[in-house]
């Protein structure tokens, strides 16, 4: 927990570009349904509304006035997202601004989630990309008040922050957003993911074009790419990396079963072999799933705890209202389900063709399927 003491600078771990800060009670629920969906960012909210799962969840706890933790909020993030009243968050960084071109893009919420400001370094700081990403995320109203928005273009460093994507590398993020923001041919290939990324009511730019495939994105040699896909990249489509960036969508769904007592090293090491053989980012999977009778099997929860992916089980007879290819008599009598992990996966994600069906290994059995959008 963080102690804010007068005249004391707090230690904060930082892991992320963004950091969200609340102090109130329903402004702590809505900090923490936007820290599950926003990418990069990073939670700070009062001691007092610990609900237990801080830790687990990465979620930094303070005692005392935010306005002594904003100071090294203000050092070490790009943008900072309050949830605190607009009035109150003025009054609190006026005395530690410095400048326009250092300060850090700053965005408020209001205690019910209905209106995302930009409030400080809207140009520069990114404030106003930051507004309209936040906004769509909690489906909220963005309000922009500088006399020329410049809300034309992608955001690259939050391109698809909203629906949790996120970047194989941070390497290319500013040639990229330069290629972007001074209007050379850009080209978008996406081959999974939410494709509702686009927010605003116009076309995108025409120095942006999507691309059916990267070999034709390829064979139009842009200045730079952008790359949405749950897949490993083959080593002839790596030359359109040169300006470009990976974003990895969160569409991966595992089914796993498992005997009971399965060492959480042997869960992890059949995921890995299994993504790998299947040419799958481990970036992209969102969930694990199994049955219900798993729910509290130790090495399944230090995996999915470990990884920070959802866990989800289910009832025997809701698998078995599932498709399943191959339904087991044996599997039937102990667990009452024909199948584990591939009804699991199918549930889950809604694809009917899975790019694995089932495989058993050891004392694991694995399934894998891709979210169709």
């Amino acid at each position: 927990m963080i102690e804010l003491q007068e005249g004391i600078q707090p230690s904060v771990v930082q892991k992320n570009s963004y950091a969200i800060v609340a102090i109130t009670k329903h402004g702590v629920e809505l900090s923490r349904r936007l820290h599950t969906v926003f990418a990069h960012s990073d939670l700070y909210y009062m001691s007092k509304f610990e609900k237990g799962d801080e830790e687990q969840k990465h979620i930094q706890v303070f005692s005392g006035s935010v306005r002594m933790l904003l100071p090294t909020l203000f050092r070490q993030y790009k943008g900072i997202i309050m949830i605190i009243s607009l009035g109150a968050v003025v009054r609190m960084i006026a005395p530690i601004l410095k400048d326009k071109k250092t300060d850090p893009g700053v965005v408020v919420i209001d205690d019910r989630g209905e209106n995302v400001i930009s409030v400080l370094s809207g140009h520069l700081g990114g404030a106003n990309e930051l507004t309209h990403e936040v906004a769509a995320a909690l489906d909220a109203r963005a309000i922009v008040t500088t006399a020329s928005d410049v809300q034309k273009t992608i955001p690259v460093d939050l391109f698809g922050s909203r629906f949790g994507w996120v970047w194989d590398s941070a390497e290319k993020l500013t040639p990229v957003s330069a290629s972007v923001v001074n209007e050379e041919h850009v080209a978008i290939v996406q081959e999974s993911g939410e494709p509702n990324w686009w927010m605003y009511d116009r076309p995108l730019p025409k120095h942006i074009i999507s691309y059916p495939s990267i070999a034709e994105a390829i064979q139009a040699k842009p200045k730079a790419a952008l790359i949405v896909s749950h897949r490993l990249l083959e080593k002839e489509e790596e030359v359109i990396l040169e300006n470009g960036i990976v974003f990895r969508p969160k569409t991966v769904v595992i089914g796993m079963g498992c005997n009971r007592g399965t060492r959480a090293e042997e869960i992890e090491q059949v995921i890995l072999d299994t993504l790998v053989q299947l040419n799958i980012s481990i970036k992209s999977v969102k969930a694990l799933c199994t049955i219900d009778l798993k729910k509290d099997e130790a090495g399944l929860l230090e995996v999915v705890e470990k990884y920070g992916w959802e866990f989800v089980y289910y009832p025997p007879a809701e698998l078995n209202r599932a498709a399943i290819e191959a339904p087991s008599d044996t599997v039937f009598t102990y667990t009452g389900a024909y199948g584990v992990s591939e009804p699991a996966v199918r549930l889950y994600s809604g694809a009917e063709q899975l790019e694995l069906v089932k495989k058993k290994s050891g004392n694991v059995t694995i399934s894998v399927g891709v979210i169709p959008f």
